[in-house]
C-alpha cells in the first residue's frame, strides 16, 4: 500500500479547503451600493453590474433620475477593470447608475486624511509643537476612507504612517516604552478618529535623537495615492514635533534663568515704592499758603505799620517763634542773675 507523507496530507487539505470554503472578496471588488474613491483602479464592479461593457451614467443632486437623461455619461469597457479617474470622476462624486435601467451601482467620494500627534504622558495636543524627551506619543487618524472596510472580505482600511527623523530618514516601526514594537506599514483603521496605542516612546535616546520630525499618513489602496496625489486627500497634510529636554520657548539658562527674573522683579519693585510714598506727606503746602494771605492784608492798612512786622515773622520755619520765646525767657533769667 502507497504511503502519503505528512506534508502531501496538508496539500490535500488545503486543495480541499479551496473547494469547500467561499472565495474571499478582495479590496478591489465592489459590490452594488459600495463607497469607491476618487483615484483607485482595477475595481471590479461585474458583480454590481454584468461582465464586459457597461455605461454608467451620473445626474447632478436634485435632478430627476427617472424622466430625465444623465448629466454625464462614461462607458465602461472591462467592468473587472475601473479606473476612478479625477479627470472623470473628481467633479462628479455621489451615486453612479448602471444604464438603462438606473440601477445605483456605487458612490464615488473625495478622499480625506488627517493626522495629529498626542503626548500620552501629560494628555495634551503636541501637534506642531514640543514634546518633552521620555514622554509616549500617539497618533489620531481622521479619514473618511472607512468605508473601504465594508466591501467584501475586507476588515480594515490600510495606511502607512510616516515618521521622519531630523535626518531625514523614515521610520518603518516605533517602539514603546514596554519595548514593543509597532509596524507603521498597513496599519488597520476601522474608524475614525482612529487612536492608536501610546507607539512611541521618546525616551529612548539611541532610537530617536532630540530634534524636529516630521509626521504624515497616507492610503494607497488599489494605488490611489499614486493616481491622486494630494495633500489633505490621499496622504494627509506634514506636521511636526519637536522632540527635546526643555521647552523651546523658554530661552537663556534652563531652568536657573526664570528663578532670577522672578526674585529681580519682587524686591526692588516693593522696596522702591514704600521709600518713595512715606515723605510725600511731610512736604506740606501749607506754610506757602500763609505767606500769601497776609500780602492783601498789609495793602489795606497805613504805609508804616505794615513795613517793621509781616516780612521776618512769615520767613521763619514752623515753630521758630516758639524758639525764640525760649531763648528771650533765657536771656532774662541770665541778667536776673547776674543783678543778683
Amino acid at each position: 500500500m502507497k504511503i502519503i507523507h505528512r506534508s502531501q496530507k496538508i496539500l490535500i487539505l488545503l486543495a480541499l479547503a479551496l473547494f469547500i470554503c467561499p472565495a474571499q472578496g478582495a479590496i478591489n471588488t465592489i459590490s452594488q451600493g459600495n463607497t469607491v474613491f476618487i483615484g483607485e483602479e482595477g475595481l471590479d464592479i461585474s458583480g454590481a453590474t454584468a461582465p464586459g461593457s457597461v455605461d454608467l451614467g451620473w445626474w447632478a443632486s436634485g435632478a430627476a433620475i427617472a424622466t430625465t437623461s444623465p448629466d454625464h455619461q462614461v462607458t465602461v469597457s472591462d467592468t473587472t477593470n475601473l479606473y476612478i479617474s479625477p479627470t472623470e470622476f473628481g467633479s462628479r462624486t455621489g451615486t453612479w447608475y448602471w444604464l438603462p435601467t438606473n440601477t445605483p451601482v456605487f458612490s464615488v467620494a473625495d478622499p480625506n486624511l488627517a493626522i495629529r500627534v498626542e503626548d500620552t504622558t501629560v494628555n495634551v495636543d503636541v501637534t506642531n509643537a514640543w514634546v518633552p524627551t521620555d514622554d509616549e506619543i500617539r497618533f489620531r487618524i481622521e479619514t473618511n476612507l472607512i468605508p473601504i472596510a465594508s466591501r467584501t472580505g475586507v476588515a480594515a482600511v490600510p495606511v502607512t504612517i510616516k515618521v521622519q527623523d531630523p535626518s531625514g530618514a523614515t521610520y518603518s516601526a516605533l517602539t514603546d516604552n514596554t519595548g514593543t514594537s509597532t509596524s507603521l506599514v498597513d496599519f488597520p483603521l476601522t474608524t475614525s478618529p482612529l487612536f492608536t496605542a501610546p507607539i512611541w516612546d521618546t525616551g529612548r535616546r539611541d532610537q530617536y535623537s532630540p530634534g524636529t520630525y516630521t509626521i504624515w499618513v497616507e492610503c494607497n489602496v488599489n494605488s490611489m495615492k499614486d493616481n491622486y496625489d494630494q495633500a489633505g486627500k490621499t496622504v494627509s497634510q506634514k506636521v511636526t514635533v519637536q522632540n527635546q529636554d526643555h521647552n523651546p520657548r523658554i530661552t537663556g539658562n534652563y531652568p536657573a534663568t526664570p528663578v532670577k527674573t522672578t526674585v529681580k522683579t519682587t524686591i526692588p519693585t516693593t522696596v522702591k515704592t514704600t521709600i518713595a510714598v512715606t515723605p510725600t506727606p511731610a512736604v506740606t503746602v501749607t506754610p506757602e499758603t500763609t505767606l500769601t494771605t497776609p500780602v492783601p492784608v498789609m495793602t489795606s492798612e497805613p504805609a508804616p505799620a505794615t513795613t517793621t512786622t509781616a516780612v521776618p515773622t512769615t520767613t521763619y520755619a514752623p515753630g521758630f517763634e516758639g524758639f525764640l520765646a525760649v531763648v528771650s525767657l533765657g536771656i532774662a533769667l541770665l541778667v536776673g542773675l547776674r543783678k543778683d
